[in-house]
């Protein structure tokens, strides 16, 4: 009896062990997406100036090998001046201040289920209540498996 049971203790631990293993078939997903706001409808483009009161449309290309999932926008002061990795242009800034009513814009948006492809086109209003300087806007995809890109460009809002 004791046999036996030892027998199918070690019976059901190899059968465990070699029911587990991965399938090597399924490709794995090894890109990160890819952000561009360097084209002609892309904005806003390095160093530009935004007034205060007017309504933007914020327009990036995202691609990946396999699909999007998710993207946000992200505005930011820069009145400390600090950088991104990632930033696109670096820009005349002007003196470091202290922030009184900064313009803070952080928003995450779905993409499609399935698309490779795809252009954000969101219509953002600058406050009128808001202190002007340097501010960063901030960029960011990410994929179906996880896979991020990110990417800054520095802009100014003015009177």
């Amino acid at each position: 009896m004791k046999y036996i049971l030892k027998y199918i203790f070690i019976v059901s631990i190899i059968l465990l062990t070699t029911a587990c293993s991965s399938d090597d078939s399924v490709e794995k997903d090894k890109e990160k997406p890819t952000i561009n706001v360097n084209y002609v409808s892309g904005f806003p483009q390095g160093c530009a100036s935004l007034a205060k009161g007017e309504t933007y449309n914020f327009r990036a290309m995202v691609t990946d090998n396999s699909a999007l999932a998710a993207y946000s926008i992200d505005i930011h002061h820069n009145f400390d001046h600090h950088t991104h990795d990632d930033q696109i242009t670096e820009c005349q800034l002007s003196a470091t201040k202290t922030p009184v009513k900064p313009f803070i814009f952080i928003e995450n948006y779905t993409i499609e289920a399935g698309l490779t492809r795809y252009e954000i086109n969101i219509p953002i209003t600058i406050p009128n209540n808001i202190d002007a300087g340097d501010y960063h806007c901030s960029y960011s995809v990410t994929d179906e498996t996880g896979w991020q890109s990110r990417t800054s460009v520095d802009i100014k809002i003015v009177e």
